[in-house]
């Protein structure tokens, strides 16, 4: 006897549906036709290594390692080795007289720190090494440790000489100057320009620097110049000057 229509033969599986039918099941509903898209599988898992770049990728941070000469990191510079920094790629200026074209990156010199890394040319770097070894650490001797470091009030700005309008523009516009407000000791005191001039030890020790510093560099102005210098030492190695000019 025939099984009844539509009723399953028991302990009987249905054959599978077609491959081609998973893909795609069409329904008629009234007179409209609607195609649903399959389920398909989820898929694998992206590599380890993918994930990390795409979320790093999101977050906007760079992929690739920034130029050694952009970075500051640690090595000589201008064939010294007490010389510590990075080149750096020109400074280019629309003002005419600004701009450093082979300049480097400053972080140190003779083993004491900058405070901040200082854009400056070589023959300034150089000055400056100078002045840190046959100056700095002289004037201060063994006090409070020694000097470990030096306080950055300006380096290469494109300006005006004490940022005058009209005036000439400054040797920080060319990379020649460095303005030093104050030196630090291994102790942790620091012996500042603005305070410290006219102290009995400090300001010896600071006119002391300011004279030292009179021969490696053609310009030298402090406290006794005028105002605009009374908290720090202005430093530069201006081209064209016959001897030195110091006050």
């Amino acid at each position: 006897m025939a099984a009844p229509s539509g009723a399953a033969l028991p302990g009987l599986r249905p054959r599978p549906r077609p491959v081609a039918a998973l893909r795609t099941e069409v329904v008629q509903v009234s007179s409209a036709t609607i195609a649903y898209a399959p389920m398909t599988a989820r898929p694998e898992p992206r590599p380890e290594n993918l994930q990390r770049r795409s979320s790093v990728a999101a977050a906007g941070f760079r992929t690739q390692p920034v130029p050694e000469a952009t970075t500051g990191r640690k090595g000589s510079v201008c064939g010294n080795p007490d010389i510590r920094g990075t080149t750096i790629p020109p400074i280019r200026a629309q003002v005419q007289g600004c701009g450093l074209k082979d300049g480097v990156l400053v972080t140190s010199v003779s083993g004491v720190k900058l405070s901040t890394p200082a854009s400056i040319d070589c023959d300034t770097a150089r000055a400056l090494n100078r002045w840190v070894e046959r100056g700095v650490k002289p004037a201060v001797g063994r006090l409070g440790g020694g000097a470990v470091q030096l306080q950055v009030a300006a380096h290469y700005s494109c300006r005006p000489r004490n940022n005058q309008r009209g005036a000439k523009i400054s040797e920080h516009g060319r990379g020649k100057a460095i303005d030093i407000s104050a030196v630090t000791l291994a102790n942790g005191v620091s012996i500042t320009v603005l305070k410290g001039w006219n102290e009995r030890q400090h300001g010896k020790i600071l006119k002391a620097m300011h004279k030292a510093a009179c021969g490696p560099f053609g310009t030298v102005l402090g406290p006794n110049s005028d105002v605009y210098h009374r908290d720090h030492l202005h430093l530069d190695t201006a081209a064209g000057r016959r001897s030195a000019y110091c006050r």
